[in-house]
C-alpha cells in the first residue's frame, strides 16, 4: 500500500521530503511531480526497483528512462558534455527539457541507449523536485507517469493512488498537474538539435 504526501507544490515541507527521500533510498518506487506531467522515479542503483518500474509502465529493455538532476554539476558527472551543451543547458534549465547526451561510466549499461550510449538528462522547474533531488544527493531515474493504454500522463494525485496503491510505495500529491511534453534537445558532436518540441522554448535553436 503506497503511502500519500501532500507536499505544497511552492514550499515542500522538508520533513516530508526527507521521509520521501529514505524511502527511495530504501528501493522504493514513488510517484512525483514535475513541471511538465507527474513522472515514476527510483534510486539510479537499483535494479529491482527500476524493474518495478518496467513492470508497471510495460516498458521493454529499450525504453530511454531519463536522470533528473539538481544541477550542471551533477550533470557533468554522468554525461559528457561539451561547452556548448553547456552553454545551452545552463541557458534552459532548470525548465521543461531532456537532453540526451553521451553518458559517462558512472551512468548503468542497462540505463544508457543500448547502441548510442546515451542518456537523457532534466533539470525541471519544479520546487518539489528540485527539494527532492538536493536532498538525495544524487540523480533519480525517472521516467514520465503514462500507464499501459493510455496516451498521456496521470494527471490528478488521487487517480494516481486509485490505480497505482498497490503498485507503489509512495505517492507524492502536489495538485493537479497538466500533462505536457518536454522539449527533447539532443546534443552530439554536430551540435544541438530539437528532435521533439513540446513544452520547453529553445528560441536559439530554431
Amino acid at each position: 500500500m503506497a503511502q500519500y504526501f501532500e507536499i505544497h507544490p511552492e514550499n515542500p515541507q522538508l520533513r516530508l521530503i526527507h521521509r520521501a527521500v529514505d524511502i527511495i533510498r530504501k528501493g522504493g518506487v514513488i510517484v512525483y511531480p514535475t513541471d511538465s506531467s507527474y513522472a515514476i522515479a527510483c534510486h539510479i542503483d537499483d535494479k529491482q526497483a527500476l524493474d518495478r518500474v518496467r513492470r508497471i509502465r510495460q516498458l521493454d529493455d529499450k525504453h530511454n528512462f531519463t536522470l533528473v538532476c539538481k544541477d550542471l554539476t551533477q550533470v557533468s558527472n554522468f554525461t559528457k558534455i561539451g561547452n556548448d551543451a553547456y552553454r545551452l543547458i545552463k541557458a534552459l534549465t532548470p525548465g521543461a527539457f531532456t537532453f540526451i547526451l553521451d553518458a559517462t561510466r558512472e551512468v548503468p549499461r542497462r540505463l544508457q541507449h543500448p547502441r548510442k550510449k546515451t542518456i537523457g538528462i532534466r533539470i525541471p522547474d519544479h520546487p518539489v523536485t528540485q527539494l527532492l533531488v538536493q536532498e538525495l544527493g544524487e540523480p533519480l531515474l525517472s521516467s514520465t507517469l503514462i500507464l499501459p493504454g493510455d496516451s498521456e500522463a496521470l494527471t490528478d494525485p488521487y487517480e494516481i493512488r486509485d490505480r497505482l496503491e498497490h503498485e507503489l510505495d509512495l505517492v507524492i500529491d502536489a495538485g493537479v498537474i497538466a500533462s505536457e511534453q518536454t522539449t527533447i534537445i539532443e546534443c552530439s558532436g554536430n551540435g544541438c538539435e530539437i528532435v521533439r518540441q513540446g513544452k520547453g522554448l529553445a528560441p536559439m535553436l530554431d
